[in-house]
């Protein structure tokens, strides 16, 4: 057998026994490939140098809960110059832990294109969950069936339990919380299956369990974000959504009548990350119920102006709304109605449509147009959200009424 052939045999033996067996039975094939080393050419012998390096700096990488991104970095670098020299058989392989290794560094760096290339890398290796997870945590569109195809003998111990969140994840975007809760159920102590519970306890119109579940939540994922070091596979996890935790969570004291609580948490919301329009028009929905009239004011304002920031175009609904909502509590009526109909005529998102209408035909009845508008207020009542105020609306269409009727 020529030296070229037996070192062909010697990766081959290296690289299944690397992935499948235990660290003593690689110390054995590092043996095998040293006896073999001395018949080798120089540039064979260069050649089983690079194998070893690469195989080293990979095992560095998988056995560590938290790789630091130097260790992935340099695994990556080594697979990729044995990708070089490597024969056909051998590429599968390398691709994998090329692929793994970037996985684990874009973990860290938090780059779009890095996991964009780690998926790349991991399409070649034959592992498609993980290639999805990157993905996912680049931004871009999976299939769900791309990761229930299964943990390949190429994923690590942690696929299954990440791919299940992703699972969660995705039947969440697609508003099915009965099959996200399903996916969460195996891991009570990611925050998901609370944020679900909560979620689904608002819909049914049960505010204080919902505060105590997305109070759970946002405990859990506030704790993950303070954690210096997380493990991969916290890393490679859907992220944590703290600022709509605890914006949902202040929706949820606010509607279950705590205001002032509600403040506070909205509060943190407003300061956990970007600035947010929704945060800012529930801590002025929370303030008015508390009483503070001139600090609501100041958050409609800031609420229309965060959202015509955050707008993709020049033009925002959602703007529009809350700076008729701010108009209509300084009781300048015909100007927050032309604010409501702006709304209207934009692109206010869906959710938020029922309400603009009936603050447009709030306003038209506040500003003193009871015939030719009470009756489209009262029509619309029965839509709106429960952050609307709807009993003020009904007290004053009865007023409306009345003084109709008198005339």
């Amino acid at each position: 057998m020529s030296a070229a052939s037996r070192l062909v045999g010697t990766l081959g033996l290296l690289a299944a026994i690397a992935h499948r067996s235990s660290e003593n039975a690689y110390r054995k094939a590092s043996l095998i490939a040293f006896l073999f080393a001395s018949s080798l050419s120089a540039a064979d012998a260069e050649r089983l140098a690079l194998a070893r390096q690469a195989q080293t700096a990979f095992d560095r990488v998988e056995q560590a809960s938290a790789p630091p991104l130097a260790d992935a970095a340099e695994c990556a670098q080594s697979q990729a110059a044995m990708l070089a020299v490597a024969l056909p058989t051998e590429q599968t392989l390398l691709h994998y832990h090329k692929g793994y290794c970037e996985l684990a560094a874009a973990a860290i760096t938090r780059g779009a294109d890095a996991f964009v290339s780690a998926a790349a890398e991991l399409d070649k290796g034959g592992a498609p969950v993980l290639a999805s997870i990157a993905r996912l945590r680049a931004g871009q569109a999976v299939e769900a069936r791309s990761i229930v195809a299964g943990v390949s003998a190429t994923c690590p111990a942690f696929c299954d339990q990440a791919s299940r969140l992703w699972l969660g994840w995705l039947a969440l975007r697609g508003q099915d919380l009965n099959e996200a809760a399903r996916e969460f159920a195996a891991q009570p102590e990611s925050g998901w299956s609370a944020w679900v519970a909560g979620r689904k306890a608002f819909q049914g119109g049960q505010y204080a369990e919902a505060a105590a579940q997305y109070r759970q939540a946002a405990d859990t994922w506030g704790r993950a974000q303070r954690d210096p070091w997380p493990a991969l596979a916290a890393r490679l996890a859907p992220p944590p959504e703290q600022t709509l935790a605890l914006t949902e969570l202040g929706a949820a004291e606010l509607l279950s009548g705590h205001p002032v609580e509600a403040i506070t948490t909205l509060n943190a919301a407003v300061q956990s990350g970007p600035p947010d329009a929704r945060a800012f028009y529930l801590r002025a929905r929370a303030k008015e119920l508390a009483g503070q009239r001139e600090q609501a004011l100041e958050d409609y304002n800031m609420a229309s102006r965060t959202a015509f920031a955050n707008a993709t175009g020049l033009a925002s609904g959602e703007a529009h709304l809350y700076r008729g909502i701010m108009l209509y509590r300084r009781r300048d009526f015909a100007r927050a109605e032309d604010e409501f109909s702006s709304a209207l005529n934009l692109e206010v998102p869906a959710a938020l449509r029922p309400d603009t209408s009936a603050w447009r035909h709030l306003s038209a009845v506040a500003d003193g147009f009871c015939a030719a508008s009470r009756e489209y207020l009262e029509r619309s009542l029965p839509t709106v959200s429960p952050f609307f105020p709807k009993d003020e609306a009904k007290a004053l269409a009865a007023r409306c009424a009345s003084t109709h009727s008198g005339l």
